[in-house]
């Protein structure tokens, strides 16, 4: 199956060439990658300038933006399922914009905590109404080609956003950081607004009730498939939030990096983007399920051999040696990501814009909470981090042969 189930979709995606929707797409979800790494370089500027003295309570500013996000995805999932998806992606991106501008002013850390969760709940928007566009035109295994070129160009902006914050910063203080997330989701609003179709079918609309809505939730959280695939989905998102918490003080303050900051963490969004492309090549060929859970297994294993490694360094292993383990196991990344959301939203195409909401919430909210474990455990060694990679990849391997009746490799059907 190429496109979704109704013949209009056919003629949307010829009005919205199928690369001009995956760029589209990769700059919505982008806004989301921005307001976290951009920062990464600036978290010391920041609290500094807001009185944090403690390094690791830093790390809220991430974590309370994140949080944001995961729960706005459980309001903007039912209501574009109501009002279709063009129009709450608007609001979303309006809100984005009026409260990035905010915290460029803020006096205090307490303020800037609570701008930076409204920020997340606007940037809900962008990323679950994404992945609802991207269901209704599509299905089967052109569903996660089109999410794997999408997840392609999207990693490059983890690539790209820490030296951009570094710039900056050269430029001015940190208060430029979020004057330039506004500039940016100002011209995600007019791309959007300008060229982007509605592409929720009339008859696919859900009344925006508290029935409809828990009828909808239902229909999600009783597929067994969605259900755990969605858990396996916040398994491995965890071990990204963890790295990303981290990341700065296991690069500076373990590795002593300091300004080649940008480039480690650069080369890991690299690595992923060249897998996410791999992953574009190969889903057509093998499907969905034999490519991921194969990665999945190969993650789970470097992870195995990478934490070993770890214990015999005590935590402080060469930085080439911890830094080729990370780029082995990340390499599986792109694979996972892709095809994972792709088979969560698989069975859920009726219930597309809730069930996305339920797979953002649950893998950003959840990721949000138990990564923010990994970072908060920060000891000046990289033990917390792996250990924290290799729990998370055993959780994932787990959530899928339960999805899988224990039957891995086996596709459901053709398509996927």
């Amino acid at each position: 199956m190429t496109y979704a189930s109704h013949p209009e979709h056919a003629t949307i995606t010829a009005r919205l060439p199928k690369w001009e929707l995956v760029a589209m797409m990769a700059g919505l979800m982008a806004l989301n990658a921005l307001a976290i790494d951009i920062m990464l370089p600036g978290l010391q500027q920041i609290g500094a300038s807001l009185g944090v003295e403690e390094e690791n309570r830093r790390q809220f500013i991430v974590t309370a933006y994140v949080l944001g996000m995961g729960c706005g995805q459980l309001l903007f999932g039912p209501l574009s399922d109501r009002f279709g998806r063009k129009m709450p992606l608007l609001a979303g991106l309006a809100l984005y914009l009026a409260t990035s501008v905010c915290a460029a002013f803020v006096p205090s850390f307490a303020l800037m905590l609570f701008v930076r969760v409204i920020q997340g709940i606007s940037s809900a928007a962008t990323r679950v109404i994404s992945i609802s566009i991207v269901r209704d035109l599509y299905g089967g295994r052109m569903m996660a080609e089109v999410m794997s070129l999408i997840m392609m160009v999207f990693m490059i902006i983890p690539i790209l956003a820490p030296s951009i914050g570094e710039v900056i910063l050269l430029a001015g203080e940190w208060h430029l950081i979020f004057l330039f997330l506004a500039l940016f989701s100002s011209a995600m609003f007019l791309w959007t607004l300008t060229r982007l179709p509605e592409s929720l079918h009339p008859s696919d609309r859900r009344p925006f009730s508290i029935a409809s809505i828990a009828g909808g939730f239902m229909i999600v959280i009783r597929n067994r498939s969605a259900a755990f695939y969605i858990l396996a989905t916040t398994f491995i998102q965890a071990c990204m939030f963890g790295y990303i918490t981290s990341a700065q003080q296991i690069y500076i303050g373990v590795f002593d990096l300091g300004k080649l900051f940008p480039v480690a963490f650069a080369g890991l969004g690299i690595t992923m983007s060249c897998s996410a492309l791999l992953n574009s090549r190969l889903v057509g060929r093998f499907g969905m399920r034999r490519l991921s859970q194969a990665g999945l297994i190969i993650f789970t294993t470097l992870i195995g051999i990478w934490l070993v490694l770890d214990l015999a360094y005590a935590g402080v292993m060469p930085f080439w040696l911890f830094y080729t383990m990370f780029c082995l196991a990340w390499l599986q990344f792109g694979i996972l990501g892709a095809n994972f959301n792709s088979m969560a939203m698989e069975p859920l195409g009726h219930v597309a814009g809730i069930g996305s909401s339920i797979l953002g919430f649950t893998s950003t909210a959840g990721s949000a909470l138990i990564g923010s474990l990994v970072g908060q455990s920060f000891n000046g060694t990289t033990t917390p981090l792996i250990t924290g990679f290799f729990t998370f990849a055993v959780g994932a391997c787990i959530a899928t042969v339960i999805a899988e009746r224990g039957k891995l490799f086996q596709p459901h059907n053709p398509e996927v």
